[in-house]
This record gives C-alpha cells, sequence and structure tokens, in this order.
C-alpha cells in the first residue's frame, strides 16, 4: 500500500464511515423512505424501487432493457489509486447482479480541493478508469463538486435481455444459496484504519474489493437461477433478508459454510468491527433467527458490511453445480453453496 503524501492526510482520516460501511443505516432509511411519493411506473420499468433492488431496469425492445445503477462513497482505504479502483468496482457490480453487461459509465467526484492536490484527486480518477477499462467500458462523462469529504463513485449502465433480468425479490421455497466471494471486508477496514492490517491482510482486502462481479451475465443466462443480489453495505445477513422478503419465504442460513477472508475471525474476535455492522442488527435484527451460542463476533460478521461484495445466488438444487462451475470458470475459487430457501414468513434463519 502506497502512503500519503507527507503534505497531505491520510484519504480515511477525512471521511466519517469508508466504502460501502457509509450506507445510511437499515432502519433509518426505512422510516425515511416510508412516506416518498410513488410515481407512476411506465409498464417498460421491470425493475423499480420496490424491492431494494441493485439497479432500475428499463425495456427499451423485445432483445434489450437498459439496466441502470449508481454507487459513491468515501475512502476505505489511503491509497488514491485503490480507493478508485474499489468504488468503480462496487458500482459497477449491481450491473452484474440484475446479469447485465455494462456498457458505460458516468464518474461521480466530490472532492475536498482545498485539502487534496491535483495529483491525489488525479490517482483516484485512474484508478477508477483502470476497473472500467478491465470491464471493457468507457466513462463517457461524469460531475464533480467540491466537497468536505472526499467522494467517489460511478453511475453505470448496462444491457441485459428482458427475460434474463435477475431480480432479488424471485427467490423460490426449495432453492439453494450460493455465495461468490468470502465476508470481511468491513472487519478489514477496521483494522486498517487502527493501523492494525499488515500488508498481506491488505493485499487480500484490495483483491476481492476489486474484483469485478463478471460471473453476473452468465449465471443470469441459466434457467435454474431465479435470483440474484450482491452483497454489499446491509452485511450478508440484510441482503439474505430481502430475498427473504422478496419471495415470502425464510433464508436458512448455514453459518459453518459461510466462507471469511482470512485472518477476518481474529481481526473480529480482537474488536476491529465496524459501527456499520451494529446499525445493521438494530434495522433488522429483530428478522433473524440465531442459533444457541452464536456469539458477539459472529452476529458482527454476519451484519459486516461488504464493499464490492461477492453476488448472492438463489437457484434450483439440480442447478447448482452449474453455478459453481460459472464462478470457477471466472476465477472465483471460494465460491461456496451456504444455504436454501423454504416455505414459513419472511426472515432470516442461522443454524
Amino acid at each position: 500500500m502506497n502512503a500519503p503524501s507527507p503534505n497531505e492526510p491520510r484519504l480515511t482520516s477525512l471521511s466519517h464511515g469508508g466504502g460501502c460501511g457509509c450506507k445510511i443505516a437499515p432502519g433509518v432509511l426505512s422510516e425515511i423512505l416510508k412516506n416518498t411519493a410513488r410515481l407512476p411506473m411506465p409498464p417498460e420499468l421491470l425493475v423499480g424501487i420496490e424491492t431494494a433492488d441493485d439497479a432500475a431496469v428499463y425495456q427499451l425492445n423485445d432483445e434489450q432493457a437498459l439496466v441502470a445503477t449508481t454507487d459513491f462513497f468515501m475512502p476505505i482505504v489511503d491509497d488514491p489509486h485503490d480507493f478508485g479502483r474499489i468504488a468503480a468496482t462496487n458500482a459497477i457490480s449491481d450491473v452484474y447482479a440484475m446479469g447485465g453487461r455494462p456498457i458505460l459509465a458516468l464518474a461521480l467526484v466530490g472532492m475536498p480541493v482545498n485539502v487534496l492536490s491535483t495529483q491525489t484527486i488525479g490517482r483516484i480518477l485512474a484508478g477508477g478508469e483502470s476497473v472500467c477499462r478491465a470491464a471493457g467500458i468507457p466513462i463517457a462523462g461524469g460531475h464533480t463538486i467540491d466537497s468536505v469529504e472526499p467522494i467517489y463513485g460511478l453511475v453505470a449502465l448496462g444491457l441485459v435481455h428482458p427475460k434474463r433480468v435477475r431480480r432479488n425479490a424471485d427467490a423460490r421455497p426449495g432453492d439453494r444459496l450460493v455465495l461468490g466471494k468470502p465476508l470481511g471486508v468491513g472487519v478489514l477496514s477496521a483494522a486498517l484504519k487502527k493501523g492494525a492490517l499488515d500488508a498481506a491482510g491488505y493485499e487480500r482486502m484490495i483483491a476481492t474489493t476489486t474484483r469485478l462481479n463478471t460471473p453476473g451475465p452468465d449465471l443470469a443466462a441459466l434457467d435454474g437461477v431465479h435470483a440474484l443480489t450482491d452483497v454489499t453495505g446491509f452485511g450478508l445477513a440484510g441482503h439474505a433478508l430481502e430475498l427473504a422478503r422478496g419471495a415470502g419465504a425464510t433464508v436458512h442460513l448455514e453459518w459453518r459454510r459461510v466462507p471469511l477472508l482470512a485472518g477476518v475471525a481474529e481481526l473480529a474476535a480482537g474488536g476491529h468491527i465496524t459501527g456499520a455492522s451494529g446499525r445493521n442488527w438494530a434495522g433488522y435484527g429483530e428478522q433473524v433467527v440465531l442459533p444457541d451460542g452464536f456469539g458477539a463476533t459472529a452476529q458482527a460478521l454476519l451484519t459486516d458490511p461488504q464493499t464490492s461484495g461477492g453476488l448472492l445466488v438463489s437457484c434450483t438444487p439440480e442447478s447448482v453445480a452449474q453455478v459453481l462451475g460459472v464462478f470457477r470458470a471466472h476465477g472465483f475459487a471460494d465460491a461456496v453453496e451456504i444455504g436454501e430457501v423454504a416455505a414459513g414468513p419472511a426472515r432470516l434463519v442461522v443454524r
């Protein structure tokens, strides 16, 4: 990891929260949005705000639908180039999570120009550009403002066949759940901010947060895949609950099968936990059933906010091998089956 310029503060010192841990807590967000006016929705809008999905989807014709999303946040790391890479990867992930292929992006940039040099800001943007280049898309424009805290992200647009849109609301009882990436980004970021993350831990953090969720379109092409989402700021529990609510069913997670990034369990046990983890639990904990003796550390990992987290797939039992095969073909060696969807009330049961 590169040290900041001696004349500039650490990027993470300029933000009150980093990465997807910046999200407004789920309980607060629900309160904010509960009285939001609902405008008439055109029939072409295949996915809107009704299920808190990863992106909006608008049908253009019989063969194409436009996927539109935006994501931005404050620094999760101090290296400007890495910050840009992480933010861009995270934003583009929402296109993949709908089954789409990205086509272009617009940059969203808010920077304290009296604090950070133009060279540092340029490195943030260059990091985002490198990820867009890897995704095969241009940054075709954007908007910049002078901001108190550094903010960077993208508007990401993609295309998907209307019949291959995969929402977070279409899981079915009997489905199996597959997770594409290990958990623990929030814990690593908390350790980094406290100076407790070693170089190997930092490399693991960068490797997972800058890995594009390219399996999305190939997963959506499988008939046995019913629902897709990506695990981000609300943690595995929060996004599993979104699947449960959409399906009107109970999601069961087998905690012993949930993959964690190396070293994360030890760091979490040592107290390196984000404030967002507790806010997540406060927002939806009453809908989660934990086994006896689950423990505070495991609960913190279950709700740990992921930045640029993995895809969560709901599929038929018969298609689990195909789903894992798609992940493996894209280099996601840690993808694993972690649970199932069953008939019952909309809740999460951990066992």
